[in-house]
């Protein structure tokens, strides 16, 4: 097994930028060909295969099918000069693709009907790559592992359980991550320290009513009718019920029920999230959300059956892994250009299951071009493809500087 060796001064800023700049026509070429082949949560066999045989290509220790799908691979010496396991810092992208029909107009839009690289995880994968490629020639030269987690299935909030299973984070003492940001401009970063995304839940709501002819509703229970109420009933809820200084966001987006036009309907399924900062709050949603839901239902005729699953817990960044990150981006992108988010974000991910025994920091990476970007998990989202430079820059020398930085 390799160990370490004597500390040997890493790539300056400006040789990383000109291995960058190399590196950058095949790293587009990359990113436009994962774009248009985009695979759903657990089933990214062929952007695994490829990632695999990408870092295989850079001399990475390549490890598949982590986390069902996922691939771990690891970079420096295996031991330290006293022959103990040398440190660990992981670095963690996603490759999942949405279930959303592309309507971009790019030449290497999506050739997968109904299926979209719509949250930017394409750029992620392209980016974990592209830290791979600046890495590989330091390889006998780091005074510390880097793993990288290439994971699946963070869109369903599964991947990273999957991986954290697999052992994927045994050993880590840092893990940084990157999201695409549609509301910074390409050049930029946002960061910020604590929270940065809210917990999240998954909502199923069955509305049990008495189905009938639709002429005459009054001989039954409208289980349509009652849905409505509940939908917006427990909006209103919210707002009345609840502390408005800890936010709470209940969102439907999946309604099912009915057989005819003309048949009152007796059974309505809601599927839904939620998103809360407050983690005691939280906790107490579950409870909170059954009671009103039911008694909504009963007010109006109904019944209901409501089942709740924990999705992931909020993000939270290590102040002093996060202020690594600025220091970092300020050198290499400017003062200018690093944004201290004030808000954090009622959005979710399952970074967050990766965290729970391990520091870690996620930045946010701007993607708006000139003409801004539409939104994450629109079918025009079109991220400016000069974040991958700004992206790869400063998470390869954070890499760097964390292994610098440690005692």
């Amino acid at each position: 097994m390799s160990t370490v060796l004597p500390a040997e001064p890493m790539l300056s800023a400006g040789d990383l930028r000109q291995a960058l700049q190399a590196a950058l026509p095949e790293l587009i070429a990359l990113r436009r060909h994962l774009h248009a082949h985009p695979e759903l949560s657990g089933n990214e066999h062929q952007t695994a295969a490829l990632v695999a045989g990408e870092l295989r290509g850079l001399g990475w220790r390549v490890r598949e099918g982590v986390g069902r799908i996922g691939v771990l691979a690891e970079l420096g010496p295996e031991r330290d000069a006293a022959g103990r396991p040398a440190p660990l810092v992981a670095l963690r992208v996603d490759m999942d693709a949405l279930p959303v029909e592309e309507r971009s107009g790019l030449p290497f839009a999506s050739r997968h009907q109904g299926v979209m690289h719509a949250c930017g995880h394409d750029i992620h994968t392209t980016v974990g790559l592209g830290v791979a490629r600046l890495l590989a020639p330091l390889a006998d030269r780091l005074s510390a592992r880097v793993r990288l987690l290439f994971q699946p299935a963070e869109e369903t909030a599964q991947g990273a359980a999957w991986m954290l299973a697999d052992g994927a984070m045994d050993g880590v003492e840092a893990l940084f991550g990157v999201h695409v940001f549609p509301s910074l401009p390409v050049g930029s970063i946002g960061v910020r320290s604590g929270s940065l995304t809210a917990a999240a839940g998954e909502l199923e709501v069955e509305v049990l009513g008495e189905g009938g002819h639709g002429a005459r509703p009054h001989q039954s229970t409208d289980a349509i009718w009652i849905a409505a109420r509940v939908v917006s009933g427990l909006q209103e809820a919210i707002s009345r019920r609840l502390d408005a200084l800890n936010p709470v966001v209940v969102s439907f987006g999946r309604i099912e029920g009915g057989k005819a036009f003309n048949v009152i309907a007796d059974h309505v399924r809601l599927l839904g999230t939620v998103r809360c900062l407050d983690l005691e709050l939280h906790a107490e949603l579950p409870g909170w959300i059954e009671d009103t839901v039911h008694a909504l239902c009963k007010g109006h005729g109904g019944a209901a059956r409501v089942r709740y699953r924990c999705i992931s817990p909020p993000v939270h960044n290590d102040p002093a892994l996060t202020e690594l990150v600025a220091d970092v981006a300020t050198e290499l992108v400017g003062r200018g250009q690093v944004r201290w988010l004030e808000q954090p974000s009622l959005g979710a991910e399952d970074f967050a299951e990766l965290q729970r025994d391990t520091p870690g920091t996620m930045f946010r990476l701007g993607v708006a071009g000139p003409q801004g970007c539409p939104p994450l998990h629109n079918c025009g989202f079109n991220p400016d493809e000069g974040c991958l430079a700004v992206g790869v820059e400063v998470l390869a020398a954070s890499l760097l500087r964390w292994m610098e930085r440690r005692p």
